[in-house]
């Protein structure tokens, strides 16, 4: 039983984007929470927007840490700077929490070492 390998690359470069947009925030010293209180939207847009596409949270993120949103989400967005629409199903799932994860390692790597 093989793993589809497409589907595994598409969540490693979400979680991928994910955390070098945290990075980003945190090196600016910014929060997400923060970002909803300047830019006056209702609070959690922001962290929700790291997860699923949100034009109003894509925009504030961007704004705060001085640069486009299209350099923040190549996956929602195309290299001109015109946004996707509609937006790929994958950008509206949410990747697998870290309990997810380590599941999915165990069962792999359970079934490498008790194959059936």
């Amino acid at each position: 039983m093989h793993r589809a390998r497409t589907a595994d690359k598409a969540v490693k470069l979400r979680l991928d984007e994910i955390n070098r947009i945290k990075a980003r925030l945190n090196l600016a010293g910014l929060t997400l929470l923060a970002i909803d209180r300047d830019y006056g939207l209702p609070r959690g847009t922001a962290g929700n927007t790291l997860q699923q596409a949100n034009l109003a949270g894509e925009r504030a993120i961007a704004a705060a840490l001085k640069t486009r949103p299209h350099l923040l989400w190549r996956s929602r967005y195309h290299p001109s700077g015109e946004r996707r629409t509609p937006q790929p199903p994958e950008n509206y799932q949410r990747p697998p929490n870290m309990e997810k994860r380590r599941l999915a390692h165990f069962q792999q790597n359970c079934v490498a070492v008790f194959p059936s």
